[in-house]
């Protein structure tokens, strides 16, 4: 017996059971969770940190609670018991280490590929994307990222590509879907001056009806009646910290909670209901380069997110939101010694990511120089001895493509030094092979086992929103 018939048959026979008897309550109960979780998911939610190992969560955790006195919004759902809760296991076709693209494929077709496709099978198999498949049964879709728009996650729900860098070409596809938000990073991929076709993508999606904001203002004043494209900056969008501490940053740049918020106002009274993936994307990037301040102001603004969808789902009852994450990367962790405490609490003080600390530097620049950017940065001291070997990497960089750290900066040695004074360390960085954090709440998160291939989500949220897979 399916969901549905549960709810008419079996749920209405336990409500006219207790109406016969109203004394025997321990017999028949209404339970209105169980009545909750039967109804049809009209909206669907997923909230995705890129790259974010355990550790990461853990951190944000302490670091919200040591400053504030609350923690994060993510495990609050957990010890309120609002959630059902399980492991991914987000393996590959290729590797057990997954990359993005293979990650979101999984859950945007439902099959494992290899890394480095989007929606493209191991034997060349074309797969529909799930935003498409919601799409056609008229729902509205959309995506918001702090990453490109045209990035791994966000296109593995929305397109098929051979390859996750062919970022103009996925610019393209997104047009001919007509997806109806989409906002992040990416200039590049739809800027004429940028593009190697020098196609101006903002004037095809203008054409097509599209409102196209580039700045914060400019979203927050789009209406409801015309899909919106936003680009607010040319790769993927400023860490947190750094917009936070920057006054032109905080007006042009939205938050990821604004962009979350934008999109579920628009899309909310949509008949047929909606679909929205959210993508802390830079969370990925951070760890990649070690680097705390970026990671974990990171991570609180993908918790910023969570909060805007709960309470969005919570008042409406007829939305699952899901909040997980892809994979981990470079597994960072709080450091046991006897300063601990006081070292990772230092980090409440950083204004800045490494990123800019390391892009801010040249092999022309001095050691006092370098001395006080850091000490500005992350209210620390560096020795003459420790700025010598950072500026040492100055004088031979060669830049290379890739997105991450492709001017070859001393991440890594900058993280080592930062650890002396925040008690942070880190495997690697790169990413891992972990069973990552799956959440859900609303209705169809009963149908969430304890352990899951990354390969099921696609046929749960099918599932949960009753949509036969016959596409």
């Amino acid at each position: 017996m399916n969901r549905r018939k549960f709810f008419k048959n079996g749920s209405l026979l336990a409500i006219g059971s207790s109406l016969l008897n109203p004394f025997d309550l321990s017999a028949s109960t209404l339970d209105l969770d169980i009545i909750d979780k039967n109804k049809k998911a009209k909206n669907i939610i997923i909230l995705v940190s890129d790259g974010m190992s355990t550790g990461t969560l853990n951190m944000t955790d302490l670091y919200l609670s040591r400053k504030t006195g609350n923690g994060t919004n993510w495990l609050q759902l957990y010890k309120d018991n609002k959630v059902s809760r399980a492991l991914m296991d987000m393996a590959s076709a290729s590797s057990i280490v997954t990359d993005s693209a293979a990650a979101s494929s999984s859950w945007g077709s439902g099959f494992r590929i290899n890394n480095g496709g989007i929606n493209i099978g191991t034997k060349g198999e074309i797969y529909t994307p799930l935003w498409q498949k919601f799409k056609k049964v008229g729902k509205k879709a959309g995506c918001v990222t702090t990453v490109p728009i045209t990035h791994a996650t966000p296109a593995g729900f929305c397109v098929n590509s051979k390859s996750r860098n062919d970022q103009e070409g996925i610019a393209e596809k997104y047009l001919e879907q007509r997806f109806d938000v989409m906002m992040g990073g990416g200039d590049n991929y739809f800027s004429s001056e940028h593009r190697k076709d020098k196609v101006n993508m903002y004037h095809k999606f203008e054409v097509e009806g599209y409102q196209v904001v580039k700045n914060r203002d400019e979203m927050l004043k789009t209406t409801n009646k015309k899909p919106i494209l936003g680009v607010f900056y040319n790769e993927g969008l400023p860490y947190t910290v750094d917009r936070n501490n920057s006054k032109n940053l905080t007006q042009k740049v939205p938050t990821l909670g604004e962009m979350t918020k934008k999109a579920i106002d628009h899309m909310k009274n949509s008949e047929e209901g909606f679909v929205l993936q959210v993508e802390a994307g830079k969370v990925d990037w951070a760890a990649h380069g070690n680097d705390i301040a970026g990671l974990l102001f990171d991570q609180t603004a993908h918790d910023e997110a969570i909060k805007v969808a709960m309470d969005f789902a919570e008042k409406d009852k007829n939305t699952l939101v899901i909040i997980t994450t892809d994979h981990g990367n470079a597994n960072p962790g709080v450091i046991y010694g006897k300063k601990a405490n006081k070292q990772f609490d230092s980090i409440q003080h950083y204004k800045h990511s490494n990123d800019w600390i390391l892009n801010g530097l040249g092999k022309e620049t001095s050691i006092s120089q370098i001395k006080q950017r850091i000490e500005y940065a992350n209210n620390i001291v560096v020795t003459t001895e420790q700025a010598n070997t950072l500026l040492g990497y100055y004088n031979n960089l060669n830049t290379e493509k890739g997105l991450y750290n492709p001017k070859h900066l001393p991440f890594n040695e900058l993280a080592k030094i930062q650890k002396q004074h925040n008690s942070v360390g880190w495997i690697s960085m790169q990413h891992s092979a972990d069973y990552v954090e799956l959440a859900m709440f609303g209705p169809g998160s009963n149908l969430l086992k304890p352990f899951i291939k990354n390969t099921e989500l696609h046929y749960l949220m099918l599932e949960a929103a009753e949509i036969e897979n016959n596409f």
